[in-house]
């Protein structure tokens, strides 16, 4: 790769990152925990399902959110090339990377010493802290001031918690 092109390839990833929209980590964010809490109501299962069951709702969401992207509001553009859809996927991606953190918490709570209810919680904590800090970098990214940062983090803290609250409701 040339000098000139790995300059350019830089740059289209300092621009891409520059208008990365973090909407997406904080819908798949809600998603995982809603996933956890649901969950959570069968009693006790092998944790590795929820493991699977997060990562594969990111995926299966993700590819919806793509879709819909692709087919339905870029439908107005008669022709779609592969740098299009390469960058609608990438748009999306952070429903994905939101699932990470909670599925890993899961992994990680039998070394813990947690038993299934005891990685749900943990899980759904960290997908609400998830849902919070994508909520604040997107608030920042987008330019916010430091005032609207702490709203829109409190607003989806205020969310997380029902969240929270259904899954009490639920199991009780």
């Amino acid at each position: 790769m040339s000098e000139t092109d790995h300059t350019t390839a830089e740059a289209r990833r300092a621009e891409r990152r520059a208008n990365t929209d973090y909407s997406g980590g904080v819908y798949g964010s809600m998603l995982a925990a809603s996933v956890v809490v649901g969950a959570g109501t069968l009693g006790s299962f092998p944790l590795i399902h929820l493991v699977l069951l997060l990562l594969l709702t990111g995926l299966v969401f993700w590819a919806a959110h793509v879709h819909a992207q692709l087919f339905g509001a870029r439908l107005v553009q008669p022709s779609m090339d592969r740098r299009m859809v390469l960058d609608v996927c990438r748009e999306e991606w952070p429903i994905v990377k939101a699932a990470v953190p909670p599925a890993v918490a899961v992994a990680v709570s039998p070394l813990l010493g947690l038993d299934v209810q005891g990685a749900v919680w943990l899980a759904l904590s960290v997908a609400v802290a998830g849902q919070v800090g994508w909520s604040a970098a997107a608030a920042r990214r987008a330019g916010a001031s430091w005032r609207m940062v702490a709203i829109s983090a409190s607003v989806n803290l205020v969310i997380g918690l029902l969240i929270i609250l259904f899954k009490i409701v639920l199991t009780h």
